[in-house]
């Protein structure tokens, strides 16, 4: 049999993973022709069709599967040696992927970590916005933020934010012609701003709690949206009422930009928090990002 190249199969392996050239492709900084020519190159070496490729996705044939089962631990552990590798350096190196909320990665993540990116350039770090509820290992990122009441008990969390307040605001324009809501279930007749969320597709329903009591509220609007900083500027604008950490309309609150609306009955979570499986071999570049987000 001819020498196969190990790029060769890591390109194999990358695609049955992702089930796509274009997934795949981005995570080698590739172009995805020049992926499925390697892959071709590779099934001509030897002699057999290891994926099918077709308009929804690329799936394995059996050939492909044996192979893949056969090689993924093995890969698995070769990419592992080969980021051991950065350990014995003097200087840490290495890729970081954390997935996050946009909330935590503008106000926790990206501050923290900056300083750091400057005094180590052999780290890269890749924050991934996401608000659904992931599997970290599957999707191969080293840790994900999340509040700490959504973090799986097999996992190792690390606070690394006091606990959240979230608040209702609406800009002046809005509230100058409307009486404002005396409970939360009042909010079903005013116009809101909403959140979908990727992991059920649903619209978020806003969370409220006094003397406590919890109540959640499915509110109705013009506007609806998936990340935080598209929620701020349509509350700005007048578009109607808003659910949001309070830290990152404060400032707007302060300026008389927006204004409190209930503001007896904000809930408050319990914090963000790192989180990594617990079988994960801390490198030095990951000891760092610990080191860099962990309260005092």
């Amino acid at each position: 049999m001819a020498k196969i190249d190990f790029n060769h199969l890591q390109a194999f392996i990358l695609v049955t993973r992702e089930g796509s050239f274009t997934r795949a492709a981005a995570q080698l900084g590739v172009s995805q022709s020049a992926l499925s020519h390697t892959i071709r190159g590779l099934e001509a070496k030897l002699g057999v069709r290891l994926l099918n490729r077709n308009t929804r996705g690329v799936t394995p044939t059996e050939a492909g599967e044996r192979l893949f089962a056969s090689m993924e631990e093995h890969f698995d552990g070769i990419q592992a040696g080969l980021s051991a590798l950065n350990d014995t350096k003097e200087q840490p190196a290495g890729t970081i992927r954390i997935t996050t909320h946009d909330h935590a990665a503008t106000t926790i993540l990206w501050p923290r970590l900056s300083p750091l990116l400057a005094r180590y350039p052999d780290i890269k770090l890749e924050l991934n916005v996401n608000y659904g509820l992931i599997d970290i290992v599957a999707e191969r990122f080293d840790a994900g933020v999340r509040f700490g009441d959504q973090v799986a008990k097999d996992m190792i969390a690390m606070r690394i934010s006091p606990d959240v307040r979230m608040v209702v605001v609406g800009a002046p324009a809005y509230l100058a012609g409307v009486t404002l809501p005396a409970t939360p279930r009042d909010l079903t007749r005013y116009r809101c701003i909403n959140m979908r969320l990727p992991t059920y597709g649903a619209l978020y329903a806003w969370e409220f709690e006094k003397e406590g009591k919890a109540l959640e509220v499915q509110v109705d609007g013009q506007c609806i949206f998936n990340t935080t900083p598209q929620i701020v500027q349509a509350t700005l604008e007048g578009h109607g009422l808003a659910y949001l950490p309070q830290d990152i309309v404060e400032s707007h609150v302060e300026a008389g930009r927006l204004h409190y609306v209930l503001e007896d009955w904000y809930p408050t979570f319990p914090g963000y928090h790192l989180y990594y499986p617990s079988r994960r071999q801390s490198s030095p570049a990951f000891a760092l990002v610990l080191d860099a987000l962990r309260l005092p």
